[in-house]
């Protein structure tokens, strides 16, 4: 299992808006990966006869995406 280490914190000389773009960006990517690998999971769950493990990793597949939607939401009201 691997662990989550990092900073989101943006270090740099971009405007306000450009980090809360290049951050939300940021954590689109990561919810995208979260809900790949939780899809695959539920996947071999159900492979190994667990319908129900299965069926929560694939709703929360499916709320990690709505999470995403939200995120490209508020990417877009930071848009000039």
């Amino acid at each position: 299992m691997t662990h989550h280490h990092h900073n989101h914190e943006i270090h740099t000389t971009l405007s306000f808006d450009e980090k809360m773009i290049k951050l939300l960006k940021h954590w689109i990517k990561h919810n995208d990966d979260h809900a790949s690998t939780y899809r695959d999971w539920a996947q071999k769950a159900k492979q190994k006869g667990r319908d129900e493990t299965a069926s929560l990793l694939e709703d929360a597949a499916a709320m990690t995406e709505r999470t995403s939607k939200l995120f490209e939401q508020a990417a877009e009201s930071v848009k000039p």
